[in-house]
């Protein structure tokens, strides 16, 4: 299916990454639902950027199944027709600032139940929630957010990291379920990005030391990653299933 004959679901498409792989797709002419939690006056206005009949912001916390839910009916209502495409973009609240993380002998796994709680419970709440209508269309496409910290933990955010790694290995789990009925699971894993709302605290000389360890020697921005999401939509994946890309500079090469 093509880009343009896809209605796509972007968590947390509010603002930051969400709204530069929301601009991503809509370049490409795809039907937009844009998730937010709190972000609604960013998400309205991102909406009538691309025109009400090409994108529709609507209110859930990914974390209540329930909401979830809501959004995907309301969602299909508008534009008669089933949520083919889901971006797993939604992330709960986090800063990457090194100097304030919780250090491996103080950290509670409360802060672990958290980042799984939004990071894998909301990515299982939008894929079963919309897998009923990707089987109606024949044809499904699942890309998660992932992170390169697990394959280099350069700056040791334990809790983030683990939710992510976990991630993947639902990305592949699903991607074997899944793969016969048509619908394609993948992952797209960036490393600091210049800039977004949760990389807004990190220090200058951090930046500039990611980009000297980089073969392109520079930050990956959010619209550079965002592009890179289009490809596990597009028809030029159809083979490609159960995937980590890693879009960060060549930082980290697999």
């Amino acid at each position: 299916m093509l880009i343009k004959d896809q209605i796509v679901l972007i968590t947390g498409a509010g603002r930051g990454l969400g709204a530069d792989v929301a601009r991503s797709f809509a370049r490409e002419g795809a039907r937009l639902v844009l998730n937010y939690r709190n972000s609604e006056a960013a998400a309205q206005e991102l909406a009538r950027e691309f025109g009400t009949e090409r994108a529709i912001a609507l209110q859930a916390d990914v974390t209540d199944a329930h909401q979830v839910s809501t959004l995907v009916k309301a969602a299909a209502k508008h534009f008669g027709a089933p949520i083919t495409t889901v971006i797993n973009n939604a992330l709960p609240d986090f800063s990457f600032n090194g100097d304030a993380r919780s250090k491996a002998g103080a950290i509670g796994y409360a802060e672990f139940d958290a980042q799984f709680s939004g990071i894998v419970g909301g990515a299982l709440n939008t894929i079963q929630a919309t897998l009923p209508g990707m089987k109606e269309a024949g044809f499904g496409a699942i890309v998660n957010i992932g992170t390169n910290l697990f394959q280099n933990p350069v700056v040791p955010y334990h809790d983030y990291t683990a939710a992510k790694a976990a991630l993947l290995a639902l990305t592949r789990t699903f991607a074997a379920d899944l793969g016969p009925q048509n619908i394609r699971v993948n992952m797209v894993s960036g490393g600091l990005l210049r800039t977004t709302d949760a990389s807004a605290a990190t220090p200058e000389e951090v930046f500039d030391l990611i980009a000297g360890g980089t073969p392109l020697r520079k930050v990956t921005t959010p619209a550079e990653f965002a592009d890179a999401a289009l490809f596990f939509a597009s028809p030029w994946s159809r083979a490609v299933t159960g995937q980590n890309l890693v879009v960060d500079g060549g930082l980290v090469m697999n």
